[in-house]
């Protein structure tokens, strides 16, 4: 496939997939006899991989890394898995920050549709009573508690 198709098919632009192969986030493509790149499948299941480790929001030098052992060959099988892990852990954080996060923001949601809000006064509030994981039933005052105007 050319880079034109392989831009079309990923929805990422032929700079953005120069730019990868550039620094390594993509092993090398191939390319015909007159230097143009000829993406294969083992081109585009790696795109696949990046776009989706990208859009986990993996760090592209993990990534980076992550292609430099496995051009290293068989004997790196175990440091890749432990990247790997490493990534795993870091998005399993992240999704339990946002699931967090949800929760707060669908309680707040479900406040003003029950009309909680609007008859509440204004609260103060310091610093201290907005600490992030604070009760979700209303025991701390937070900054989003208060209506703004």
């Amino acid at each position: 496939m050319t880079i034109a198709e392989v831009s079309k098919k990923y929805d990422i632009s032929a700079d953005t997939l120069r730019y990868y192969e550039k620094i390594g986030l993509l092993p090398p493509v191939p390319r015909t006899k007159s230097g143009i790149r000829n993406y294969d499948e083992a081109s585009c299941s790696w795109i696949e991989l990046m776009k989706c480790m990208r859009k986990a929001g993996v760090q592209i030098e993990a990534l980076i890394q992550y292609v430099k052992l496995f051009q290293e060959g068989d004997a790196t099988l175990d440091a890749r898995k432990e990247l790997l892990i490493g990534q795993r852990e870091q998005l399993s954080r992240r999704i339990a920050d946002m699931q967090e996060s949800l929760a707060l923001l669908n309680y707040k949601i479900q406040r003003y549709e029950l009309g909680l809000m609007a008859s509440r006064k204004p609260v103060v509030s310091s610093p201290e009573s907005a600490t992030h994981g604070a009760d979700l039933h209303g025991a701390h005052h937070r900054p989003m508690d208060q209506e703004r105007s």
